[in-house]
């Protein structure tokens, strides 16, 4: 396998963008990306998106976007994994470039959910259909199951959940492509219109329009473009049961657990040597449960641990830099090569105010619906 770098970045605003289609906002990051690649040509591109048959009632839109981005002729490929699209369209375009099929490929990734479809149900599409979204449960109502089982079993408590969207928020008013660029409360978060008990509206993200793009290439080709080095150290993936009940302990996420050892074995490092980590925080609860599967912190310590700053701008670990789902938004499909920006800026030193310093090894972790899915990556800038 050769090694695979990250030569190009292109991102829209997140936020509820009523004037851009979902082709337009593909095509701005598409564009971004290949403007700060220098790129002249691409071989392949893979686009995330998880159901924009149901958000705005189109499907084919491989050939869409890659029509609307100019890339006529080149072949592209649509992929679906939940909420994981992003990062799984990414790992394939690494998997690409990695096996020699290809020297430039670029992933992508695209959701518009605010035309007026029924996010809820759209969203309820990621769980078990007929034990899951047929009797009614959604997907706040899944993590709120998740968050009751974990403050059983390990004492977390209503103020640790709400920490995370405390500490995510502030993080976002450092990003100006976040979509909610305020702070928040403790009293804030735990007294706001509640969704699915414990979890309140401010614990979940929010419903997000906007798109990611990133062009990999082989080590030569990043060598000559000019761009700080950033190396794809490892990509792994796994799933698991896609219906919460049927496993064997709701606060816990085994696929992430899988997909983290995974990645620590091909990168050949430990979760301490991480400088900075980009969680999949669709729900406050989702954040701590992740931590614990990352191993970055003890079983039933996460939520102490948040508490206490650990994973603040200033802690021991930055975890969700760019505000998070929480606070960044969380267009679906786009998530994945959002979290791969983030990391990418990090290790380049162009986060303006939100820079961790000497950032040199960081993790993107990418999940799709209750955590049937997951996808990770860990990147590192090379000097």
């Amino acid at each position: 396998m050769r090694e695979v770098y990250i030569i190009g970045l292109g991102m829209t605003r997140f936020g509820e963008l009523w004037a851009q289609s979902l082709r337009d906002l593909f095509a701005e990051a598409a564009l971004g990306a290949i403007k700060d690649s220098t790129m002249v040509h691409i071989d392949s591109v893979y686009i995330g998106a998880m159901s924009p048959g149901l958000f705005v009632g189109q499907e084919h839109i491989a050939s869409l976007m890659s029509d609307y981005a100019g890339f006529n002729g080149v072949p592209a490929t649509h992929i679906e994994s939940a909420c994981a699209s992003g990062g799984l369209a990414f790992r394939q375009a690494y998997i690409e470039v990695a096996s020699g099929l290809s020297d430039v490929v670029m992933a992508g990734g695209v959701e518009k959910m605010n035309d007026g479809a029924d996010a809820t149900y759209a969203l309820a599409s990621a769980a078990d259909q007929e034990y899951e979204a047929f009797h009614g449960v959604t997907f706040p109502g899944l993590y709120a199951m998740m968050a009751r089982a974990h403050m059983h079993h390990h004492g977390t408590t209503r103020e640790q959940l709400a920490e995370v969207a405390v500490k995510n928020h502030l993080h976002g008013t450092k990003n100006p492509r976040a979509q909610f660029k305020m702070t928040v409360s403790i009293d804030q978060v735990i007294n706001a219109t509640p969704v699915a008990e414990p979890l309140g509206l401010l614990d979940c993200s929010p419903v997000t329009d906007g798109a990611a793009a990133v062009i990999l290439a082989t080590k030569e080709i990043a060598q000559k473009s000019g761009k700080p080095l950033v190396k794809v150290k490892a990509s792994a993936h796994a799933t698991d049961q896609i219906a919460l009940h049927s496993r064997k302990d709701l606060s816990s996420l085994p696929a992430v657990g899988t997909a983290a050892q995974k990645a620590y074995k091909e990168a050949n490092i430990k979760p301490e040597d991480l400088d900075l980590i980009e969680i999949h925080d669709c729900f406050t609860i989702a954040e701590l449960i992740v931590m614990e599967e990352l191993q970055v912190v003890k079983r039933g310590q996460s939520g102490p641990a948040v508490s206490a700053g650990f994973s603040r701008f200033d802690g021991q670990l930055p975890i969700n830099i760019s505000g998070g789902l929480k606070s960044k938004g969380h267009p679906v499909g786009a998530t994945g090569v959002a979290q791969i920006i983030e990391i990418v800026e990090q290790l380049r030193n162009e986060a303006g105010e939100r820079q961790i310093a000497n950032a040199r090894l960081g993790m993107a972790q990418n999940m799709g619906g209750s955590g049937g899915s997951c996808v990770i990556h860990i990147l590192e800038g090379e000097s």
